[in-house]
């Protein structure tokens, strides 16, 4: 590991430590941020989207739940580190809404292939921590727009955000955030991913 790579791995457990002012409750996620996504459903995920009341953003998930917080130690925190940081940042494009069932409503990328790469990472060397405990056959990566509301509630929200995609942007770090006691999620690390030499595209 270069001098670079180590000064890195320092600066997370570094910015961990100092957002230990939480009181730990049950739950962590590792995900993606989405904040291209912010202007068109911030607003709509404020009333369709419980977790959003819950401090988390829009949001691709890598693994859900993660370890339990206080499980969360220095060992953790470089491992994930280095993890993402042999993994390459890469570029999404979110364009269409789809649906689980008629209760949940979500933003589908063009191609999940990155996503998916993200948390077969973290689940290689987590194995005992399956994308939310194993319930799904198979995880689909999604940014959930609304879900436990009225159909027809939903359907409005389908029709809004349809119209303004594609929504574009890069995914450069995953997000470790950790419930505290009162049910809130607070953001405990950034990992960066690997800057990818085809990373760089003009539309971005």
């Amino acid at each position: 590991m270069s001098g670079r790579e180590r000064l890195a791995l320092s600066n997370v457990v570094a910015s961990a430590r100092a957002a230990v002012a939480y009181a730990p409750g049950v739950d962590s996620v590792l995900a993606v941020p989405v904040p291209e996504a912010d202007p068109v459903v911030r607003d709509i995920r404020a009333r369709l989207d419980s977790s959003a009341a819950l401090g988390v953003p829009a949001h691709v998930t890598v693994l859900y739940p993660f370890l339990p917080p206080q499980a969360i130690d220095d060992t953790v925190l470089r491992r994930l580190a280095e993890l993402f940081a042999q993994t390459d940042s890469f570029s999404y494009e979110f364009v269409e809404t789809r649906w689980f069932g008629e209760d949940v409503l979500w933003l589908a990328p063009a191609d999940d292939t990155g996503f998916r790469g993200l948390t077969h990472v973290v689940q290689d060397s987590y194995p005992d921590y399956p994308p939310y405990k194993a319930a799904f056959a198979e995880v689909t990566p999604h940014l959930t727009i609304g879900h436990g509301h009225e159909l027809a509630m939903l359907e409005i929200a389908a029709r809004q955000v349809s119209d303004r995609l594609p929504i574009r942007g890069q995914a450069r770090a995953v997000h470790l955030l950790v419930e505290q006691a009162d049910g809130l999620y607070q953001q405990r690390a950034i990992f960066s991913l690997r800057r990818a030499a085809s990373s760089d595209h003009p539309e971005l």
